[in-house]
């Protein structure tokens, strides 16, 4: 009582940040209602958001704007690719205290995955320099993140993590969840890189004091079919979780080194079984060309999952091959490399290449479609020309900082959208009420958005659809090359899928 009363007189309840005192607000000791800490961590804008308890007006805002922020990214995220599956949700315990680790290939794209796909409330350990960056900051807090200080961040204190490592613990004993990358960067190699004992420490700290009696690690893996393209495909995957059990702390209240090293070992294993772990680049250019077979043989109805086992599996034939048979390795590469360029000189993509079920059904096909396009045609025009200028500075921003960095154009894209299309929009809403008025500046906001959207749909049929046309005709002027290649690519696919039975096999 007497510490809800010094924060009230320091602190206007019901306004923001009023229920998020700063540091100069702050009593000596205050508790958080979100993880129940009574200690100061220092300034809030390098911690994890203060709750007054119990909880007021300004937490439920805080809640508020947090569902408004993961709704909008969920949105973002359906837009920007056209296939996102999940799998993998019965390893997710509905009330069980939770640490998701996750690898990090797409910036911060990777989070939002978790974020807005995940049936639990998740908190993220985020870098520090994050909580200073002016909006970004603030969303970051506003995901109930804690600060990690890293090394290799200028000027930080890496000394303030044992701050937060106590707010983590006491977040979990309340049954809450953390999500944690536990590479630490956001990067470009084709596999995992060496995670860092951050997760483990928590894990081991929290059971073994008695504050979390039970506490799963639960893996996540991000698979991207192409992660710097618009409309590509995506799968977050969740695997078997480890049950963390306690150990004698040291002195110092921290755990062992040995049963650190031996629990992220365990991360790391799990984590490799939930992710396209290639370790050598040139096992990752054999396998995207792999790939388009994968998905050119394969029908529409197989889950991402399926498609990432079965490149997981060829990723391990690949290690073997390379080291005890290149020569069959060579003569498969040889072999695609034979298939692809017979495709480029029939100019059919690989995707196309399916033979037509009869006559009738190609007119019927591409009388649907040619209906379909003509219904589009209009607002796809209109949607076109309207965002167009704001696609183009997306793109344009997303070359210009990411700096050749792969992992982080997808994130500079989607932000970009998210700030440039409402913009557009907002453009067009203002003309149209300068001329016509309020009703027609409301028109706009519904129908423009709208017309974006049918501009996606209707190029995205257009290329299915000349991509279909071009294999009809081919199939019809050079049928037997035609079926040529469709036995060529059967075979391919049989090969891949036999080396990583073999060596499955062979492992056993």
């Amino acid at each position: 009582m007497e510490l809800n009363t010094t924060l009230t007189r320091s602190v206007k309840v019901g306004s923001l940040p009023g229920d998020v005192p700063t540091s100069r607000d702050l009593p000596p000791a205050i508790k958080c209602h979100a993880c129940g800490v009574t200690k100061h961590l220092g300034r809030l804008a390098e911690c994890h958001p203060y709750r007054i308890n119990p909880p007021t007006l300004g937490y439920h805002l805080i809640r508020m704007v947090r569902t408004l922020i993961t709704t909008l990214l969920r949105f973002a995220l359906r837009i920007y690719f056209k296939r996102i599956e999940v799998a993998g949700l019965e390893h997710v315990p509905i009330k069980t205290a939770v640490i998701f680790v996750l690898n990090h290939p797409n910036a911060l794209v990777d989070p939002v995955f978790l974020l807005c796909l995940t049936p639990r409330r998740v908190s993220f350990l985020a870098k520090a320099p994050l909580f200073r960056m002016p909006v970004l900051g603030s969303l970051v807090r506003a995901m109930d993140s804690l600060p990690v200080y890293r090394r290799q961040d200028e000027g930080e204190d890496t000394t303030k993590n044992e701050e937060t490592f106590a707010a983590a613990r006491k977040l979990l004993a309340g049954g809450g969840t953390i999500g944690i990358c536990p590479e630490g960067v956001s990067h470009n190699a084709p596999g995992l890189r060496p995670i860092k004992t951050g997760a483990a420490r928590i894990a081991l700290a929290s059971v073994s004091t008695g504050e979390v009696p039970n506490l799963l690690i639960v893996p996540a893996g991000l698979y991207y079919t192409s992660k710097t393209h618009f409309r590509s495909s995506a799968l977050l995957y969740f695997g078997k979780p480890i049950a963390v059990k306690p150990v004698v702390l040291q002195p110092d209240g921290s755990p062992p080194r040995d049963a650190v090293r031996e629990l992220s070992s365990q991360i790391e294993r799990a984590l490799r079984d939930v992710i396209l772990d290639a370790q050598h680049e040139e096992a990752l250019h054999t396998i995207a060309r792999a790939e388009r077979i994968f998905s050119a043989e394969t029908p529409e109805d197989e889950s991402l999952a399926e498609e990432l086992e079965l490149q997981q599996r060829f990723v391990k034939a690949y290690t073997v091959l390379q080291e005890q048979a290149p020569e069959r390795l060579y003569r498969l590469e040889v072999r695609m490399s034979r298939f692809e360029e017979e495709l480029k000189q029939a100019g059919v993509d690989p995707d196309d290449l399916s033979p037509p079920t009869s006559t009738i059904a190609v007119f019927r096909q591409v009388f649907k479609r040619s209906v379909i396009f003509l219904l589009m045609l209009a607002p796809a025009i209109v949607g076109t020309i309207v965002h167009y200028p704001a696609y183009r500075l997306g793109g344009y921003l997303a070359t210009k900082f990411s700096e050749d960095s792969e992992d982080v154009v997808s994130t500079i894209k989607i932000i970009s959208a998210m700030l440039l299309f409402p913009l557009t929009w907002s453009i067009i809403a203002a003309v149209s009420y300068s001329l016509l008025g309020w009703w027609a500046a409301l028109l706009s906001l519904l129908v423009i958005p709208l017309c974006g959207y049918v501009a996606i749909l209707f190029f995205e049929e257009f290329d299915q659809s000349l991509g279909g046309l071009r294999a009809l005709a081919f199939f019809l002027v050079r049928r037997r090359f035609f079926v040529r290649l469709l036995a060529e690519r059967k075979a391919i696919k049989s090969e891949i899928i036999s080396l990583g039975k073999e060596t499955v096999a062979a492992a056993e």
